[in-house]
């Protein structure tokens, strides 16, 4: 498929179930809701090596948070509830309990609950006191710039992990601007999270090494210094860098839209604009059951 001279395989983007949250962190202003946020979602790229993967779903106003303040909406991924529970409380703990002026709430209601300020409270060393509001139990700790209001629990509900795009280009400008846009466009949707740095990450890998002790290794079929030199190269000699896109997200519905949006920003860029291909990385149908078809993605439809 051609597109704005834009050329899409014919393959699919495969992804797996993942345990998830939403939290809604606020504060006194919305910058400092900015510095707990980002600090919550830090080293959150991959459950690889992170545990989780986490990030900002978007920036809300006092009007759209419980206790009427800025606040900022993110979203955390794990292979586990358990694992994911154990990501909520040391983040929040140790970034968001430690901010200036924030509180933090559930920002998903209906699913498993699990502790976010309910073991937190005993920082307060027993002066920590809680209260329930229209039968949700918030707890308020004691600390130096006044309190850390907490809600008691937040709910973990099912998620899909591993949505992406693999976006290659004439040069290193090209291949930026098209995963710049792609990212832009898939922020405006609700319900994704993009984790990698700027939501972009250049070490896409592939199952296997040559090295006993590593599960994965960097993916040389497309790397472009390796043209000519790996056994089966996917770039030509005019393909100079290849960004991806790792999309996370609460639905396949949520992660196919993304993936849409990306598609539909890339082939705005266009082969004028330095975007060659648009591909995506799959395990052969193995890792996960969810497969988002490139050719059904424009068409609004993922299988």
């Amino acid at each position: 498929m051609i597109r704005n001279g834009v050329a899409i395989d014919d393959t699919f983007a495969e992804a797996f179930p993942m345990k998830a949250t939403r939290l809604v962190i606020t504060a006194h202003n919305p910058t400092w809701a900015r510095h707990a946020a980002v600090a919550a979602t830090g080293f959150a790229t991959s459950v690889i090596a992170c545990g989780c993967e986490a990030g900002i779903e978007r920036v809300l106003g006092p009007d759209e948070t419980p206790d009427g303040r800025p606040g900022i909406a993110v979203l955390i991924f794990a292979m586990s509830g358990k694992e994911l529970a154990k990501q909520i409380e040391r983040r929040v703990g140790q970034c968001v309990l430690t901010c200036p002026t924030t509180a933090v709430f559930a920002g998903i209601a209906e699913g498993e609950a699990v502790a976010l300020g309910r073991n937190l409270r005993f920082f307060g060393d027993g002066w920590q006191i809680s209260k329930v509001i229209g039968g949700v139990r918030y707890w308020r700790v004691p600390v130096m710039d006044g309190e850390f209001v907490a809600q008691e629990t937040t709910a973990v509900v099912k998620g899909v992990g591993g949505g992406n795009l693999l976006l290659l280009a004439r040069d290193t400008d090209a291949a930026l601007a098209a995963a710049e846009a792609a990212v832009a466009a898939m922020q405006q949707l609700p319900n994704v999270i993009m984790p990698f740095p700027g939501g972009v990450v250049r070490s896409g890998s592939k199952v296997g090494s040559k090295y006993a002790s590593l599960g994965a290794s960097t993916n040389d079929a497309f790397c472009p210094s390796l043209v000519g030199l790996v056994g089966r190269s996917e770039l030509t000699a005019q393909t100079r860098c290849v960004m991806e896109i790792v999309i996370d997200g609460l639905t396949e519905g949520d992660v196919a839209a993304a993936m849409r949006a990306g598609i539909e920003a890339g082939v705005a860029q266009g082969e004028a604009g330095g975007l060659l291909r648009i591909s995506a990385g799959n395990y052969g149908g193995k890792l996960g059951p969810f497969h988002f078809h490139l050719h059904r993605l424009p068409g609004g439809e993922a299988r």
